[in-house]
């Protein structure tokens, strides 16, 4: 079976979250900035585009080379075999990056790359005409850092983040990856009870539910390779089967998210719903300060107002201090907060165990982590 080099994206943060991910599923990785590379077939392809919960997208690394001229661009572009990859009608858009390269100009970087594709597979299909590029598409980026150039193509088309279930978002939204990433930066396991005090659209809910059923989370969405010929006939098919048999509904969940807006909880229910996980979360309008419970040992996400425009930092300022009043008191609970603002701890109360630098879209974040106290062991 033919074996492909291929990347994981992921947010800057978050790969080394990605790369175990990759781990458990039993890859050899390799994580760099952004990015987790491992060898797979087509099989592996599908198996983490639809099981991959913390990156962005599945990438095919096609080529990597030197160069600082176009005449060099574009010759060991051509070189590579792209008649294994793309049919006579495949459409391949080109985009394209430079950073510190001596080929800055990304328009021509792109255009050079396309031409040389072309010039392969007209070759390779015997084409005098022009390729019609009404079939699959492809698409290529052609990356260039340091006069190292990356050519890959991408497999998963909309990013990963992109589940399928969130139908409604509110003003600020998080990207379902990130969601994820946040509860697997948590010691939650799904036998604890799970709590989201700011739950907005309920993406953060939602994510932990997923987890703790062992649902695939591309299960539901489509990907831009399916329609490839690499790819065996229902080969697709085959694998989200068995994606889907592997979720357990036969779980207890004790999962909670709860907001002031009202509004905003119908549409984290109706989000729920999408995702098939309604009947394990439980959804209340409520204030934070009127959050109580005599459970132990569970865990707090929150993803809180950050306070951005002047006249939300006296209510967000407040919320925090809120948060300190409710959950300081709460000892065996772990309480994990992600927020832009540097004097969280301040208005919190309490210094946080751990602080982790992430990034929620392109606003630089911390996520401040209060561990609990532990159970104590039981005896053999």
């Amino acid at each position: 079976m033919k074996q492909y080099q291929l990347v994981a994206t992921a947010a800057s943060g978050i790969e080394a979250l990605t790369g175990n991910e990759l781990r458990d599923m039993g890859y050899e990785v390799q994580v760099e900035n952004g990015k987790v590379f491992f060898k797979g077939s087509t099989e592996d392809i599908i198996k983490t585009n639809l099981w991959l919960r913390t990156g962005d997208r599945i990438k095919i690394v096609f080529g990597s080379f030197t160069a600082k001229t176009f005449d060099e661009l574009f010759e060991k572009t051509k070189a590579l075999p792209w008649e294994d990859l793309l049919p006579m009608d495949a459409a391949f858009p080109v985009s394209g990056k430079s950073h510190k390269s001596t080929l800055y100009s990304v328009p021509d970087c792109q255009a050079i790359v396309k031409k040389a594709i072309v010039d392969r597979l007209s070759s390779f299909y015997h084409r005098r005409a022009r390729l019609p590029e009404t079939g699959a598409e492809y698409p290529i980026e052609v990356a260039i850092l340091k006069d190292q150039v990356s050519i890959t193509v991408d497999t998963s088309g909309s990013s990963l983040f992109k589940r399928g279930y969130r139908t409604e978002k509110g003003g600020a939204p998080m990207k379902e990856n990130m969601a994820a990433s946040l509860v697997k930066l948590t010691n939650w396991t799904p036998d604890k009870p799970f709590y989201d005090p700011t739950c907005g659209s309920g993406t953060i809910v939602i994510e932990a539910a997923l987890i703790g059923l062992n649902i695939a989370p591309g299960v539901q969405r489509g990907f831009i390779s399916e329609d490839w010929n690499i790819f065996e006939e229902k080969e697709w098919d085959k694998y989200r089967n068995e994606a889907k048999l592997a979720a357990d509904y036969s779980k207890e969940l004790d999962i909670l998210g709860t907001d002031i807006d009202g509004r905003m909880i119908e549409i984290a229910k109706r989000n729920a719903e999408k995702a098939g996980v309604e009947d394990f979360i439980t959804f209340k309008q409520m204030q934070l300060s009127d959050f109580h419970t005599d459970k132990e040992y569970g865990v707090i996400v929150s993803n809180p107002p950050y306070g951005e425009r002047m006249d939300d930092q006296d209510y967000v300022e407040n919320l925090y201090k809120q948060m300190g009043e409710v959950f300081r008191p709460m000892e065996t609970w772990s309480k994990y907060v992600i927020t832009s603002d540097l004097l969280f701890e301040e208005f919190y109360g309490q210094r946080a165990t751990k602080k982790r630098k992430l990034y929620n879209g392109r606003l630089r974040t911390d996520y401040f982590q209060f561990w609990g106290k532990r159970p104590p062991r039981k005896n053999k």
